[in-house]
């Protein structure tokens, strides 16, 4: 098997507990869950997302939208009306956990700000639980947003994951940082990204505005509508 298969079944596997497990209640409806892939296609270049077989608006092969359904078993450590928190069935480290929202989101980037809100909100909470549960003092957040940044299930979700002194996790934290290139270059780079961040900030204002004017809009037509009734009124008086 190509190592790009391989690479996406272990990570699908290492969010679901044995089977032999019992399975949890059903915690959340079919309809609950956006339709949507969660699968990276290797035909693709590993960038695309399949097209998604649904019943019921659950995406079947969404390993977190089963979860969330309770058609896959998990261990489950906190859920809300938003999101779900479960342990890693195969962890970089003891106590490595995945916080996951409950209506799918195929990345960070297309993510509502509300949800992320809400899921970010739970962090203090959670890593405190998950540090004091492990004896830990740190640890890392951590989003794999797109296939080049090694995401390989595409349902938006956040890892959690305790440290310890000298654990040696991450390999690159034994190597030297790159200085940032002052001078033309960096000044470039900063204009680009406030230029993006400007150019994304015009569109919301701009959909805000049509929203705002549609708005007026059906306002209009609901006096005009009164007032047809109120006429109609005193005609039949």
């Amino acid at each position: 098997m190509d190592e790009a298969p391989r690479r996406r079944i272990a990570a699908l596997c290492s969010h679901l507990r044995p089977t032999d497990s019992p399975s949890p209640r059903r915690i959340f409806s079919d309809d609950g869950v956006y339709t949507s892939a969660c699968s990276s296609d290797s035909s693709r270049g590993g960038g695309g997302v399949r097209e998604s077989s649904s019943v019921n608006g659950v995406d079947q092969d969404c390993v977190f939208c089963r979860i969330v359904c309770g058609k896959s078993p998990a261990y489950k450590l906190y859920e809300d009306d938003l999101c779900l928190t479960i342990l890693d069935i195969n962890p970089l480290c003891h106590g490595h956990t995945l916080l996951i929202p409950k209506f799918h989101f195929s990345s960070l980037d297309v993510t509502p700000p509300a949800v992320m809100a809400a899921m970010f909100s739970k962090i203090p909470f959670l890593s405190n639980a998950i540090m004091k549960a492990t004896g830990c003092d740190s640890f890392n957040l951590l989003v794999n947003n797109g296939a080049a940044a090694g995401q390989v299930i595409f349902h938006t979700h956040i890892h959690l994951i305790p440290r310890k002194a000298s654990d040696c996790l991450w390999a690159s934290e034994s190597l030297r940082r790159l200085s940032l290139k002052l001078g033309n270059e960096a000044s470039q780079l900063a204009k680009c990204i406030r230029d993006q961040m400007s150019i994304a900030s015009d569109d919301a204002s701009e959909m805000q505005n049509r929203g705002t004017s549609l708005a007026g809009a059906s306002d209009d037509v609901s006096e005009m509508q009164n007032q047809g009734t109120s006429l109609g009124g005193n005609y039949r008086e």
